[in-house]
Formats: structure tokens, C-alpha cells, sequence
């Protein structure tokens, strides 16, 4: 997609790493203006040399804590400030902790709504006045979990599927205003959000993590893990022009590895 994001801004979150700094880097090589957004300036820094190298684009970050809704505001007015205007939002947040119900206080149930939830809700009540001037692209990063609930992430599988009916809704309400919205669901992507979960799912087996991955490649029809920019290709696609006619869908990026219809 060569230049298809050319005069386009996009603000992507959790884009330090894994699937965030895949998408973004996707969307720069593209010519988009990116602005990235985690809470490491350090890893920021990096991902900004390493994705303006090959960008027509500007691409420029923000370090932000998305459970904190005036971090979320600022971040949101200072990319309309350097760019003029937003025509991509993709929501996206790092995995909350693994845990079965009894394991989790209010405390973790808290911290997972504010992360996984609450701040795709705030960061687009932020960014809609920009995205309704123009019309544009909310792309909501789930889990496969939305259509499989996944053993031991009870937080993750409450919170998840709570973003699709988000999308759903939003889909119907900003449709007058140009504006698609979609989520888009990872399976076994390959991250260290992935290995810290097999790492996790192997010594309750007792079993090595190489082990657990093989077992697990049994089950996906490709034979084995996705990578970050495979996903990221499907969030580009939804998110450029050649997308204009598709809103309010759900879409797994898992290799085959979930059944449900």
C-alpha cells in the first residue's frame, strides 16, 4: 500500500511494540503521518527513528498512560495540533494480567476495564471532532477471544467482547458522518504478549514453552504463529481508501485456529 495513506494522520496506540508499532510502521510506509503513543518516551524514541527511515510521511509520539483520561485528551489534541486533523484511530492496549475468576480482586477488574476498555472509549470521544470534520477509520484492536473465550485470561475475554459491541453500536451512530469502525482480533500472533502467556500456560502444564508451542501449531490450519505485519496488513486494508464499504465487522487474523462460524 505504497503511498495509499499519503495526507492521512493516523494516531495509533500502544505503538511502542508488538501489534501497535507493526500497524504503525505498515501505515508510514504507506506516507501516513503517525503519531505513536505508549508509556516508554524511550521505546517511542526508537520506533520513531526506525519508522521515519522509511516514511513519507512525519512521524512523531506522545508518551501517554491510556488509564489516565486527561493523558488521552492531551495526546488526541496535541496530534490534531502537529497535523491538523485525524483520519485514523487505532485503538489498541497491552493484555491485562492471566488469571482465572477467583484470582482477580476489584482492584484487577478495575484496572482492566480503565485499560482495555475505558480508554477506546475515551480516545474516541477525543478524536471524533476531527474524525466527523472529514469522516474516517476507527479500527478497535480485540483478541480472538471474541469469538472463543481463551482458558485463564477471564479479565481479557470479559473486556474484549465488550469492544465489539462498542463497535457495533459506533458503527450504526457515526455511519451519517463517513466514519467505518471495525474490530480486528489477533489469534497467535507472534509478540512477547504471546510469549509471556505460553511462558505462563507451560509451567502450569509442565512443559517447556518450545513444547507448548508445538502443540499449539497442531491446532491452527496454517501450522503456526502469525507475524506482526500480517496482522497489520488487515488493519491497513480497513483502514485505507480501499475500504468504503465496510463497518461494523469483526475480523480474526488467526490462521484458521477459530472454528466457530
Amino acid at each position: 500500500m505504497d503511498g495509499s495513506f499519503r495526507g492521512k494522520t493516523a494516531l495509533v496506540l500502544a505503538s511502542s511494540q508488538g501489534l501497535g508499532k507493526a500497524i504503525a510502521a505498515k501505515l508510514a510506509e504507506g506516507g501516513a503521518n503517525v503519531m505513536l503513543a505508549s508509556r516508554s518516551g524511550e521505546k517511542l524514541e526508537e520506533v520513531k527513528q526506525q519508522l521515519q527511515k522509511g516514511s513519507a510521511g512525519q512521524i512523531e509520539y506522545t508518551v501517554c498512560d491510556m488509564t489516565k483520561p486527561e493523558d488521552i485528551q492531551a495526546l488526541v489534541q496535541k496530534t490534531a495540533e502537529i497535523f491538523g486533523s485525524i483520519h485514523i484511530l487505532v485503538n489498541n492496549s497491552g493484555g491485562p494480567p492471566a488469571g482465572s475468576f477467583e484470582d482477580m480482586a476489584d482492584e484487577q477488574w478495575q484496572q482492566a476495564f480503565e485499560l482495555n476498555l475505558l480508554s477506546y472509549i475515551r480516545a474516541i470521544r477525543a478524536a471524533l471532532p476531527y474524525l466527523k470534520k472529514q469522516g474516517g477509520k476507527i479500527i478497535n484492536i480485540a483478541s480472538s477471544s471474541i469469538k472463543e473465550p481463551i482458558a485463564g485470561l477471564i479479565l481479557s475475554n470479559t473486556f474484549r467482547t465488550g469492544i465489539v459491541g462498542l463497535s457495533k453500536t459506533l458503527a450504526e451512530e457515526l455511519a451519517a458522518y463517513g466514519i467505518l469502525v471495525n474490530t480486528v482480533a489477533p489469534g497467535r500472533i507472534e509478540t512477547d504478549r504471546l510469549k509471556y502467556l505460553d511462558e505462563i500456560n507451560a509451567e502450569k502444564q509442565g512443559v517447556s514453552v518450545e513444547q507448548l508451542n508445538e502443540q499449539i501449531k497442531k491446532k491452527i490450519p496454517l501450522g503456526r504463529y502469525g507475524r506482526p505485519e500480517e496482522f497489520a496488513n488487515v488493519v491497513a486494508f480497513l483502514a485505507s481508501d480501499a475500504n468504503t464499504y465496510m463497518t461494523g465487522s469483526s475480523f480474526l487474523v488467526d490462521g484458521g485456529m477459530i472454528r466457530s462460524i
